[in-house]
């Protein structure tokens, strides 16, 4: 029994260090094998952070694809189709695709906006967009001045309701063009005037269209005879330059200025589209063209209070070496109907500085310094508070009509305080008798 047990035992021992060592071996061969893998996992991470060598681009070999010069391959051209297919496949040679040969792009709405526009001033209160571009539209249609086919001429109006002016958009610069025959046509009872706008360029305008109106158009059909505008253009060479005209003066106070050398056909003071004050010149052309370069010599150069007058035909590219010199003594203006050597102002005086002693004296003081500019005061009479009349009026009693009419056109519509100064004339007799108001 202790024989076996004894044997057991030794059997028991020998186990356990087999065990042992087949236990190590086991922890050895986990060991190598996570090294292993720990190694071969860097080694792929590193390889896989290294950039990978550049591949080469592939060359075109045949180029199949690409068309021969010209878009037309040889031998097939006779195909239908084939022409127009090539053509349309052809890379275009700029980012723009271009015009066909031969073909001449049509110039933009916008480019041709300032021939497509007329002005129409002097509207009545009655006026809106809708009638107006309703009148146009029918008026043009009647006389035979359509000419984009049916429908209404007048795509867009603007219109200013405190200065009683529109701008009206046509279809076509021909059309524009005809409209300006219109110049004079009654409008819910006012005659309106028709001119070009500020921005019209003629020189621009002469590639896109017609610029006066077609002759065989038939006004009668709509009461107007031939004139107006239209025959102005017509007229172009007798057109005369008139610049240098002082800002206040009024379009009736030019028409009599102008009006001294011969009838008057027609006259167009240009004003500022958005104020509608006066830019200081306009176009005259005279019924008889006999008289148009002796108006043109006896008017350019002469002095109008502080400015000085240019006038010429309008198709002179520069003044005629002929005419008066700029440095040249001022001619004497003609003496313009109703005009007197008496001058009555209004608004230019208040009664709190007629009161105020030291203020009537600087008012007289100014009064004297200011007429001298225009010639020889005899006399200046101020009424004050209490006087039998004229109180808040100024009496300017000038040695000669040339001065006062010279001092008249300057003051009046000058700006004192607000107030607007009104010149006007006043006869000896008035003086006399004291009626000064």
């Amino acid at each position: 029994m202790t024989n076996m047990n004894d044997l057991v035992s030794q059997l028991d021992g020998r186990d356990t260090g087999g065990g042992r060592d087949r236990g190590g071996r086991r922890d050895s061969r986990r060991r190598s094998r996570s090294r292993d893998r720990h190694s071969s996992r860097k080694d792929r991470d590193r390889s896989r952070s290294e950039s990978p060598p550049p591949r080469r681009k592939r060359e075109r070999k045949s180029g199949f694809d690409v068309l021969p010069p010209g878009g037309v391959i040889p031998g097939v051209g006779a195909i239908p189709g084939m022409a127009v297919a090539a053509a349309a496949a052809a890379p275009a040679a700029s980012g723009f695709s271009a015009a066909p040969a031969g073909q001449v792009q049509p110039p933009s709405q916008q480019a041709t906006r300032h021939a497509r526009r007329i002005y129409v001033g002097g509207l009545p209160p009655t006026a809106n967009e809708q009638n107006i571009a309703t009148f146009f539209s029918n008026a043009l249609a009647a006389v035979g001045g359509t000419t984009a086919g049916p429908g209404p001429c007048v795509i867009n109006v603007y219109i200013n309701y405190e200065r009683k002016f529109a701008f009206v958009e046509l279809r076509t610069v021909e059309e524009t063009s005809n409209a300006m025959a219109l110049d004079g046509i009654m409008f819910e009872g006012v005659s309106v005037r028709v001119r070009r706008p500020n921005d019209y360029n003629p020189a621009a305008a002469a590639a896109l269209g017609p610029s006066v109106p077609n002759p065989a158009l038939n006004l009668a059909a709509i009461g107007l005879s031939p004139g107006g505008m239209g025959a102005q253009m017509i007229d172009a060479n007798e057109r005369v330059f008139v610049g240098g005209l002082p800002y206040y003066l009024t379009e009736d106070q030019c028409r009599e200025l102008l009006g001294s050398f011969g009838g008057i056909k027609s006259f167009d003071l240009v004003k500022d589209r958005e104020t509608g004050n006066s830019k200081g010149y306009g176009f005259v052309v005279y019924g008889d063209g006999t008289v148009t370069d002796v108006a043109c010599k006896g008017l350019n150069g002469m002095r109008m209070g502080d400015r000085t007058l240019t006038v010429r035909r309008a198709t002179e590219s520069k003044p005629d070496m002929n005419m008066p010199n700029m440095n040249a003594p001022a001619i004497p203006p003609p003496i313009l109907p109703g005009s007197t050597h008496i001058v009555r102002l209004q608004e230019a005086v208040t009664m709190e500085e007629l009161s105020n002693d030291e203020e009537y004296n600087d008012i007289m003081e100014d009064m004297q310094e200011e007429c001298a500019k225009y010639g020889t005061i005899h006399q200046i009479i101020i009424p004050r508070p209490g006087a039998p009349s004229g109180v808040g009026k100024v009496i300017l009693n000038f040695g000669d009509v040339t001065s006062a009419m010279a001092a008249q056109r300057v003051m009046n519509g000058r700006k004192f305080a607000g107030r607007t100064v009104v010149a006007t004339f006043m006869t000896d007799d008035q003086l006399a008798a004291g009626s000064l108001d």
